[in-house]
């Protein structure tokens, strides 16, 4: 006999459960996502692809996804350091650098924003320092990596501590009495098994890089062509009420999305198999 197609738990239950995950999930995800295909189907290909191909537009795609990427590895690379940092140590101001991992959570984009534009503006903190050593933060593609960095770091902290915390650190001196170096201890124990973790939280950020608006819009400086983020171009389509500009734009953001994500969901299961968890 083959596998069965649902797996019931012994706790009863499964037909309200799904029925209300059924639910939330179409009214949070599906109907919003089918009333974008829909409206796109009304005004056909061929109206979506004039007005999504102009240079302005895919300008700021590049500069969206590009930026996204850049800032989800960079995530990805420091927040697995911090997690482990968080996770394997105790000293003091532990909690305090814990609890701050939060605050892009807790903290509004738009509040966010105005924070870093002061701070790195040519006349704030870290911007002055900027312009006396020749180079500019605020207002440009840097400025916009930092504030995709701060708004998606907190993805990865908070998805690869607790797998970090299962791991018994017995593994690691197994590994060490065995003769292994610390590098190859890293490379070969260690990150197999963070890498499903690490890709779900690299994930999270890249998608919320991606549609991050609040805290971007004040320190890109929104010049188009240089610094303007393809959501913005969606909130300015539809303030001018070219709904079919918008819809283009948001089912182009849709689709690279989707093959992204797509493509990291397929890294996640080739690695989850490597190690044996699937």
């Amino acid at each position: 006999m083959g596998r069965p197609l649902i797996h019931r738990s012994p706790i009863p239950g499964l037909g309200i459960s799904a029925g209300i995950t059924i639910t939330l999930l179409s009214l949070v995800v599906l109907l919003p996502i089918g009333a974008l295909l829909m409206k796109g189907a009304f005004a056909g290909p061929e109206r979506l692809w004039i007005e999504v191909n102009t240079p302005r537009i895919w300008a700021s795609l590049w500069l969206s996804f590009r930026l996204s990427f850049l800032a989800a590895l960079f995530n990805l690379v420091f927040g697995v350091a911090l997690a482990w940092v968080l996770a394997r140590y105790r000293f003091p101001g532990r909690r305090l650098i814990d609890a701050a991992v939060d605050l892009p959570f807790a903290l509004p984009t738009a509040v966010a924003g105005i924070a870093l534009t002061a701070l790195y503006a040519p006349n704030g903190a870290f911007g002055a320092l900027a312009k006396d050593l020749g180079f500019k933060i605020a207002y440009t593609p840097s400025g916009i990596f930092i504030a995709l960095v701060f708004v998606g770091l907190p993805f990865v902290v908070r998805t690869v501590q607790p797998v970090i915390d299962e791991i018994e650190r017995e593994v690691e001196e197994a590994s060490a009495t065995l003769g292994a170096s610390r590098v190859h201890t890293i490379r070969r124990v260690i990150l197999p098994m963070l890498s499903p973790a690490a890709l779900t939280g690299f994930a999270l950020s890249l998608a919320r890089a991606v549609g991050e608006y609040g805290s971007v819009i004040f320190i890109a400086g929104n010049l188009p062509m240089k610094t303007e983020i393809a959501p913005l171009l969606i909130v300015i389509k539809l303030e001018e009420f070219n709904y079919e500009g918008a819809t283009a734009i948001g089912i182009a953001m849709l689709v690279i999305s989707f093959a992204l994500l797509l493509l990291i969901n397929a890294i996640q299961v080739w690695s989850r198999r490597r190690i044996g968890y699937v």
